[in-house]
């Protein structure tokens, strides 16, 4: 199969920052579902890999965490998910990243994917969602069956990937919402996703 990787932590510029591969379809063991990636998206943190390093690596990194796919085979321990699912999913450090054709990912943090979204457009979720929902309900940790409509929120860098998240769910739990965003455009944007007022 194919994938996308670097050997080496070259400037974006290099023809040799990011690299074809071709490398064998994984085998399924246990809890893993092998994926036919149909689309993924490029987060801060697939940059941050791929630049933040040096030397020559002795094996391929692929990089990639958001992804949108096909569930192709099932380990003899999967109990979620069948061959044919349509999944979503923000991968694993431990694990090579989801820009290859065929990923091996554990069912335990994978879901179904929405229905009303396209395979592009849900690529763009797994990880800023994950984010912005750990943050909100997890590390604040705000209630989202409780009455929340006397509580604010400041959410910074309202039109940024986390935050557009982060304004949407907030908005949802019941909260007000402050969100900060300057250009006409993000300002509209944190307004559509659901902030009262705009700093």
């Amino acid at each position: 199969m194919k994938a996308i990787g670097f050997k080496e932590h070259l400037p974006i510029e290099s023809e040799k920052s990011l690299v074809d591969i071709n490398k064998e379809i994984p085998v399924v063991q246990g809890h893993d579902l092998l994926v036919k990636v149909n689309a993924v998206s490029v987060n801060p943190v697939d940059v941050s890999v791929r630049r933040n390093g040096r030397g020559q690596l002795k094996y391929p990194k692929i990089i990639g965490w958001d992804a949108v796919g096909t569930v192709a085979q099932i380990g003899n321990q999967v109990t979620n998910f069948k061959t044919g699912d349509r999944v979503w999913y923000a991968g694993s450090f431990i694990r090579p990243g989801s820009d290859e054709e065929f990923q091996l990912v554990d069912e335990r943090i994978v879901g179904s994917a929405p229905v009303n979204l396209s395979d592009e457009q849900a690529a763009t979720i797994p990880l800023v969602g994950l984010t912005a929902y750990e943050s909100l309900f997890e590390q604040l940790p705000i209630n989202v069956k409780a009455n929340n409509h006397n509580k604010v929120i400041l959410i910074i860098n309202g039109a940024g990937g986390v935050a557009s998240i982060a304004v949407q769910l907030a908005h949802l739990a019941g909260l007000k919402i402050i969100a900060t965003a300057s250009r006409l455009e993000s300002i509209k944007w944190a307004k559509r996703n659901g902030a009262d007022y705009i700093v």
